[in-house]
């Protein structure tokens, strides 16, 4: 059972039997790795634009996509690609059209990630929410090198948050009640008004980006219960 929490604990820890987390953002240092795999085709044609223009192209077109009818993420990632490449200019080679989901692989976790999952799983049950295709997520969870109580991902709930349908399906599947539930992630717009408007108890990580405040996401203004700045302060405030 956990232990009491520590003074002026700002969420109700002695409630708490498992943790929710986004993973790519929150766990998994996305923003580098999407910035290799679209300067892999910008590069050799001569082009350098600013990081953050990138990213800002990403975030838009991703949005834009997972907000319409339903498809697999590899395919949110082709369209994306070709969406900043028209953006930029230019077409891309047919081999080309999967740089950012052949990247994915590579993607590293941020360097507190493993050591805190190890503490954590120690006494929570943990469980992965994420805007992921199954197969796109396997190499990562190799990386994440913790075995997770459920995966629930994106292609398995037909639906990509800031949709309900993977809170919902974590409180099928979890049997127990949200406010045992502890959801942590990074993107205030993807994660976080979902989880509190169902009762999941809320934490923030405040992972630095080149896009301040949001990350790679689109801006969204929503009070957490906890926010640190990794997950190795998460893990001395809940030990």
């Amino acid at each position: 059972m956990p232990s009491p929490p520590k003074q002026n604990m700002p969420i109700q820890a002695t409630q708490i039997t498992h943790l929710t987390f986004d993973c790519y953002g929150t766990l998994i240092d996305w923003e580098n790795g999407i910035l290799s795999a679209l300067q892999s085709i910008l590069t050799p044609r001569g082009l350098h634009p600013a990081p953050e223009k990138l990213l800002q192209l990403f975030v838009a077109n991703e949005a834009r996509l997972e907000a319409a009818a339903w498809k697999p993420y590899q395919m949110i990632l082709q369209e994306v690609t070709r969406a900043i490449a028209g953006e930029l200019g230019f077409a891309l080679k047919p081999t080309e059209q999967n740089a950012l989901a052949d990247s994915l692989p590579s993607w590293l976790p941020f360097p507190d990630t493993v050591p805190a999952l190890r503490r954590l799983a120690k006494r929570f049950r943990l469980v992965i929410l994420s805007n992921i295709d199954d197969a796109l997520f396997a190499p990562t969870a190799r990386r994440l090198e913790v075995p997770f109580h459920e995966v629930i991902t994106a292609e398995q709930v037909r639906s990509y948050k800031p949709g309900e349908a993977h809170f919902r399906e974590a409180l099928r599947r979890l049997e127990v009640p949200a406010s045992q539930i502890l959801h942590v992630a990074q993107s205030l717009y993807h994660d976080h008004p979902v989880a509190r408007r169902l009762g999941f108890q809320t934490a923030w990580v405040r992972r630095p980006s080149r896009l301040p405040d949001t990350g790679l996401a689109p801006a969204a203004a929503i009070e957490t219960d906890l926010a640190v700045d990794n997950l190795a302060e998460l893990a001395d405030l809940l030990e």
